[in-house]
């Protein structure tokens, strides 16, 4: 399927920098950034998708697997058509999804992953003191409740962490995610480079 496109996702724990460090690498020509929190704020609650997304979150109901990838999709294509982003051209760095193993096999419709970037943190204290001073400084002083952060590390790990079991392990590379952001960001790009690299190698040869 030669029409999916080329993406690397940043994958990792809540807290673990994800969204920070997808919008420092969607300012860097060649990638382009999408963060699934940003379909689901963007989603037009007077589509389709939109009212069957509503009807699940207005009852506090987790949206289905197929439902929220079709939205991605949809979000993604109209990415393109607005020329945003160009596949031909640019490295899709997906934040935030997929959030399950049933979102990995149906996405694989859509994406040719070629690296998987795990924001790794041995030190699970100093994470959740991490997630607490962000949530204060946002003023959601609800997600800033040691007891909701547990959980949701809890559900990561539940849900979420088996999502890497899908890939190669030769595709995953581990970035500490406990230093500097620039340090991190270097460590990421470390990888990174070398596969956007490869990509335009490929579109010369075809050109």
């Amino acid at each position: 399927m030669t029409d999916r496109y080329r993406t690397v996702l940043l994958f990792g724990a809540p807290g673990a920098g994800k969204g920070t460090q997808g919008k420092i690498l969607g300012t860097i020509p060649g990638f382009y950034h999408c963060a699934c929190g940003d379909v689901f704020r963007n989603i037009d609650i007077r589509s389709d998708l939109g009212r069957v997304f509503y009807e699940f979150s207005s009852r506090g109901e987790l949206v289905p697997d197929d439902v929220t990838v079709k939205m991605w999709a949809e979000a993604v294509r109209a990415r393109t058509v607005l020329c945003d982003y160009k596949p031909h051209a640019d490295l899709l760095i997906l934040d935030g999804i997929p959030r399950t193993l049933a979102q990995a096999e149906l996405m694989d419709e859509y994406i040719d992953v070629l690296k998987v970037v795990h924001l790794v943190c041995a030190d699970h204290e100093e994470m959740i003191r991490r997630l607490r001073r962000r949530a204060l400084k946002e003023n959601r002083f609800d997600d800033a409740d040691e007891k909701v952060i547990r959980k949701r590390w809890a559900v990561y790990e539940r849900e979420t962490y088996p999502v890497l079991s899908h890939y190669d392990d030769d595709m995953i590379v581990e970035v500490d995610s406990l230093g500097s952001p620039g340090r991190v960001l270097h460590d990421i790009l470390d990888y990174m480079v070398p596969t956007q690299d490869a990509v335009f190698s490929a579109l010369a040869e075809v050109e």
